[in-house]
């Protein structure tokens, strides 16, 4: 397998926890990290591949008529939005 350099700068506070867990791991800061990064490409793809079956046979008029009947109340605490993105 080729190898390729990129390097990357993390905030102290990350490149420590991530030598840490190398270490606990046994293994090298830069085979944890290969192996980090591969964990997140598989979860992204993996949801961007449920979101794409669950968007089959989607019906935009059934979304539309799901949000008209949705509530009209403010957002649990939490899940406000920032008032520049407020509709």
């Amino acid at each position: 397998m080729s190898r390729s350099r990129f390097p990357v700068k993390l905030p102290p506070s990350l490149g420590n926890a991530a030598r840490k867990l190398a270490e606990e791991d046994g293994v090298s800061l830069s085979q944890w990290v290969s192996l980090a990064v591969a964990q997140k490409i598989s979860s992204v793809e993996t949801a961007e591949a449920f979101f794409k079956r669950r968007a089959q046979g989607a019906d935009q008029v059934d979304f539309l008529e799901i949000l008209r009947n949705a509530p009209d109340r403010p957002a649990d605490p939490g899940d406000e939005l920032e008032p520049a993105h407020a509709l």
